[in-house]
């Protein structure tokens, strides 16, 4: 199938980006980004960001807006803390949530990565509220990350969506879980493209799975090593609706890039990270946080349609 052309704009950035930055912080931070996103039950929209300490360890922190754009009124203090004196591995730090609504449970799930001597492990943690929370602690032994739970059980089991590291590379996994707390049934989902593909040299799930008519709508980041360094990129993806392990269409192309000032320089330049989505009322409206440069929060948005029209036409 052709590429992507220029015309085929599937993403449009918020005027106002970016949406949250370090000053706006109630306490003293150095930067914010890679936000887990969700709505609330009265429509506020809720982003727990990544959020880097001048320590340089992260720590989760949560922004409510009642429109999902501005007037985010911060938590005083961290919301969710890394605790390494009864989760040791968080002892360098909690990072990059996805935040799944599990029905079943009547709770929030948060799939986190926990960062510790052994590396990045994959942690999970359950909320009513936001205030309180259980943590299952590490689900997904390091090296792993960029992880999120579906939000309701395929074929019996509750499915979580991740990426380990392996000699083989760096490929998004499903696994399954009776409980929340033993995984298995490990399947490949979706491999990272060799050569000189824009996504050859690893991929990560960003948001949580989309469940849609056609099937779970996969937003991904795909990472390929320059001689100036790495370009974080989005690209989408479709996976079967009753097995998530079967990817049914790829797009070729990149759909979304840093391109912006704020996306190009900060802490790590070229990179665009999103971690969370919000879907309107239509089903169809969706609008995408993400981390850009490692150093602010920033908004696009974009047509659940277009974007599955889009694959249809450039996906193989």
């Amino acid at each position: 199938m052709n590429p992507a052309s220029a015309h085929d704009v599937l993403f449009h950035r918020h005027e106002g980006n970016p949406i949250l930055t370090a000053a706006d912080w109630p306490y003293p931070v150095h930067s914010v980004f890679n936000p887990g996103a969700t709505l609330l039950p009265d429509g506020t929209t809720l982003l727990l960001c990544r959020v880097e300490d001048r320590t340089g360890l992260s720590h989760l922190c949560a922004a409510r807006s009642a429109n999902g754009v501005d007037g985010w009124v911060i938590d005083p203090e961290p919301t969710l803390r890394a605790d390494a004196e009864t989760h040791p591995e968080e002892l360098w730090g909690i990072e990059d949530p996805r935040i799944t609504y599990v029905k079943e449970l009547g709770r929030f799930a948060i799939a986190y990565t926990a960062f510790g001597k052994a590396g990045p492990g994959v942690s999970l943690a359950l909320t009513e509220d936001f205030r309180t929370f259980e943590r299952c602690g590490l689900v997904m032994q390091p090296d792993d990350k960029d992880a999120a739970l579906l939000p309701h059980r395929i074929d019996g089991s509750f499915a979580l969506i991740h990426r380990p590291m392996a000699d083989s590379g760096a490929h998004v996994w499903m696994s399954l879980s009776p409980d929340l707390r033993n995984w298995g049934s490990h399947k490949l989902v979706l491999p990272a493209r060799k050569g000189g593909f824009w996504d050859a040299n690893k991929v990560g799930l960003s948001p949580p799975l989309i469940e849609t008519d056609a099937g779970w709508l996969m937003l991904y980041h795909g990472v390929r090593r320059t001689a100036s360094g790495s370009i974080y990129r989005l690209g989408v993806a479709l996976l079967d609706h009753e097995h998530p392990d079967v990817c049914l269409a790829r797009g070729n192309a990149w759909v979304f890039g840093p391109e912006a000032v704020y996306e190009r320089e900060g802490d790590v330049a070229n990179v665009c990270f999103p971690c969370g989505t919000t879907l309107a009322a239509d089903r169809d409206t969706l609008r995408v946080y993400y981390g850009a440069a490692d150093t602010s929060v920033a908004l696009a948005t974009g047509s659940v349609r277009e974007i599955l029209r889009w694959l249809r036409a450039h996906g193989s």
